[in-house]
């Protein structure tokens, strides 16, 4: 337990809490799409309760490391059921396929319900069933995150105090921002099109991952960065050209 309040220790957990906060960017943004579909008096409740699990979830996995390590020997080769192709699948891919599978299938469901105009109605009656649903599509995702996140963690280092204090730290960081994020992303619809968007590449990511085709993480925050600064560039000046309308119609 001492090893934690060493330099070399303190250092690690600050950069594997910066790293855990930019792995949960994606996170943040799947539980801030999935929450907006709740009331607005539910919608905070499920961002606490889906970032809350996450951290439960990876601190769990702290404790079974052996098991998380075997997840990436090779189960089967896909030779083995006759296809011709020598890829095999681990533990980890067979996680990472069906995550992104899931991604994808809840991404594009959501844009067609944007760009249908199917918006649902939440009932009173059904606030509680739709909370349920929320809490557990998130739990679900956060499996397949937490696995990506523990197993990168574990490059970095072995020190299991380190890792549980990166995660409580980046947990809280998250619930602090995620608050924010889902109202911006709520308040511009293009800008919740363009976290959909993410969310497709994500999911088509890991499911190229799950096959052995590995894409450099970076590229892929790299692109979601400029986009999003391209976006913001493109919401100052739709703003900027309703000024003059909005200045004419107080001044009849």
């Amino acid at each position: 337990m001492e090893q934690i309040f060493t330099t070399a220790a303190l250092t690690s957990i600050v950069t594997l809490t910066l790293l855990e906060i930019v792995l949960g960017v994606d996170n943040i943004i799947f539980v801030s799409i999935i929450s907006s579909k709740l009331p607005k008096g539910e919608q905070k409740k499920a961002r606490r309760i889906g970032l809350i699990m996450a951290m439960i979830i990876r601190i769990a996995l702290l404790f079974v490391l052996g098991w998380i390590l075997s997840l990436e020997k090779d189960l089967f080769n896909l030779q083995d059921i006759g296809i011709p192709f020598n890829i095999g699948f681990s533990g980890k891919d067979l996680i990472l396929l069906g995550g992104g599978l899931f991604l994808l299938y809840k991404s594009t469901s959501e844009i067609h319900h944007k760009l249908e105009g199917q918006e649902e109605n939440v009932s009173g009656k059904k606030t509680a069933s739709k909370l349920s649903r929320a809490i557990f599509d998130i739990s679900l995702i956060n499996i397949v995150f937490s696995i990506d996140s523990i197993i990168t963690a574990i490059g970095m280092t072995s020190n299991i105090y380190v890792m549980a204090v990166s995660i409580v730290l980046s947990t809280i960081a998250m619930l602090l921002f995620a608050g924010t994020v889902g109202g911006f992303v709520e308040k511009h619809p293009t800008v919740k099109m363009l976290a959909l968007a993410f969310l497709v590449m994500i999911g088509t990511l890991l499911v190229a991952e799950a096959f052995k085709v590995h894409v450099p993480k970076g590229y892929i925050y790299f692109s979601m960065a400029f986009s999003f600064f391209v976006e913001v560039l493109n919401i100052r000046m739709r703003k900027k050209a309703t000024k003059p309308v909005e200045l004419h119609k107080d001044i009849k």
